[in-house]
């Protein structure tokens, strides 16, 4: 489980093909910290650090997490979005992030508010996914509020701080993001639909 509130950028230091798996060392302040089978969230992705050494850990994503998310078009000195698994103490800043990826979505425009960004996003809305106005919205790991929201489209308004903390300065026209949309508004959908 997890908030949405990323803690550190992490740098993509060597990818391994190994069969359908897909062995990613990441470099991170946070590596001396870590420990064989935690979980930390990688551009809203949950993934179970396997080896941890000075300055970097390993993590295995296996095909499912490939078909479904970003992670399978990193790149050797991309940056990533970490979170690691929420303290059960701790503030809820964010909202309850899973760290389960429901589908990826693409970087339709990016507009400068004089000190502020407004990112609009696409997504495949015949996967049945959907956002509200207001509602939350997880982005690369990222807890964020719904603005304009569409069919099959959406908007975030990103902050400086957010600009600066995450991979949002990365992003491009075109870049493949992240999403996990709101879990309370999934099971409120499936209710409503008739699926209990």
């Amino acid at each position: 489980m997890f908030t949405g509130i990323i803690e550190s950028i992490g740098k993509i230091k060597s990818l391994k093909k190994e069969a359908e798996n897909l062995h990613i060392e990441v470099s991170s302040q946070l590596a001396a910290e870590l420990k064989i089978d935690q979980s930390i969230s990688h551009n809203g992705v949950c993934l179970t650090v396997v080896e941890v050494n000075n300055e970097s850990y390993v993590i295995t994503a296996i095909k499912e997490t490939l078909d479904k998310s970003n992670i399978g078009l990193l790149k050797v000195g991309d940056s990533v979005n970490l979170e690691r698994a929420m303290k059960i103490d701790d503030r809820l800043d964010g909202h309850i992030v899973q760290g389960h990826v429901d589908q990826t979505g693409t970087c339709k425009t990016i507009e400068s508010q004089n000190g502020s960004w407004l990112f609009t996003f696409e997504y495949n809305a015949s996967l049945n996914n959907v956002t509200i106005e207001k509602g939350s919205i997880t982005i690369n790991g990222v807890s964020l509020t719904v603005v304009n929201s569409q069919k099959n489209a959406f908007s975030v308004a990103i902050i400086p701080y957010t600009y600066e903390h995450t991979n949002f300065n990365t992003f491009e026209i075109g870049t493949v993001i992240n999403l996990e949309f709101d879990v309370i508004g999934k099971y409120v959908k499936r209710i409503t639909e008739g699926y209990l």
